[in-house]
């Protein structure tokens, strides 16, 4: 089964909100065949449960996060995802450096989606084995120079913040995370359906 690798820093904040919220949309296209999703930190605080204020705004958005516990990045987790997705090129770079062979499957969320957005549509939207090609793709055009010209900012780091910058960091995610669902999918039948009534 393939799997999707979130990473942040501590493993707490936004990496939860983003591994919830890709699980999510991916059970609700795939069912049991949905690709398998986890997330890790670069510092993560082992053990630790999610903010509460991530869990707070997680649950506004129907995802629960409660059970959630931090883990630290692994070699091996790298190299065994078959897309590895940091909230921030700071995760990019130490994802990739912990296991450079697999540096072609790690991006940031927001380069990915760019990337994946500069392709052709895919029609693969009911086939959860698309994503290790879809992902091959958008490491060719990064590595054809197209991710110099994307969009590479990285996902806000709401720690610290009030209940109010949680929730401005969790819509964030909640739209990047659809696009990047469409973008390795197709647009699931009710998106793209709603897309066509708008034109």
């Amino acid at each position: 089964m393939a799997s999707i690798l979130v990473v942040c820093t501590g493993n707490v904040c936004r990496s939860p909100i983003a591994e919830g919220m890709v699980r999510s949309i991916l059970q609700t296209r795939f069912g049991d065949a949905a690709p398998s999703v986890s997330s890790a930190g670069t510092a993560g605080w082992v053990g630790s449960a999610a903010d509460p204020s991530s869990i707070a705004v997680a649950a506004e958005l129907g995802i629960d996060i409660s059970a959630h516990r931090a883990r630290q990045l692994r070699r091996d987790d790298v190299r065994s995802a078959e897309l590895v997705l940091a909230m921030a090129s700071e995760h990019r770079e130490a994802a990739a450096r912990s296991a450079p062979e697999a540096r072609g499957v790690v991006f940031a969320l927001k380069e990915l989606v760019c990337l994946l957005e500069a392709l052709p549509a895919t029609s693969s939207t009911g086939d959860p084995t698309a994503l290790a090609g879809r992902v091959r793709e958008a490491d060719r055009l990064r590595r054809d120079g197209i991710g110099d010209r994307t969009r590479q900012d990285g996902v806000e780091d709401p720690l610290g913040m009030d209940l109010v910058g949680f929730r401005a960091v969790a819509r964030d995610l909640d739209a990047w995370c659809a696009r990047l669902a469409d973008g390795l999918f197709g647009r699931a039948p009710a998106r793209a359906a709603a897309a066509t009534e708008g034109d």
